[in-house]
């Protein structure tokens, strides 16, 4: 499984940006694809993800109303929207690959890409 994502940089709050992430090497239909972030010192984070068997999509409660993931199944590319940014949300973002446990009701990643750096500040 290759991810890679993209899109990473800058911004003061408020701000925006929009990550990208692409996805190949994986041939099970049964997957999700997301997001999740660590800041130095910190542990690793679910941000959100989708679900490629029904589109569904989950979020931690702290990026809900702010972050919006989609993708392009024919592209294999998953979008991370991120509006009205804080300071709290700067972390190195990676791309993972995984699947929703209905039983934890979130998503469990086996594969992560490199990262990319998100710093919010003025």
């Amino acid at each position: 499984v290759q991810l890679q994502a993209s899109g990473g940089g800058l911004v003061q709050p408020g701000g925006s940006l929009r990550l990208s992430c692409q996805a190949s090497g994986f041939t099970l239909d049964y997957y999700a694809l997301g997001f999740v972030r660590q800041a130095p010192g910190k542990e690793r984070e679910g941000v959100s993800c989708i679900n490629n068997i029904d589109g569904n999509t989950y979020y931690a409660d702290s990026v809900k109303g702010r972050f919006t993931i989609s993708r392009d199944k024919a592209r294999n590319m998953v979008y991370l929207q991120m509006n009205n940014l804080k300071p709290e949300d700067t972390a190195k973002y990676y791309c993972a690959h995984g699947y929703y446990s209905e039983l934890r009701l979130r998503c469990e990643y086996d594969d992560y890409g490199q990262g990319t750096q998100v710093t919010v500040s003025s």
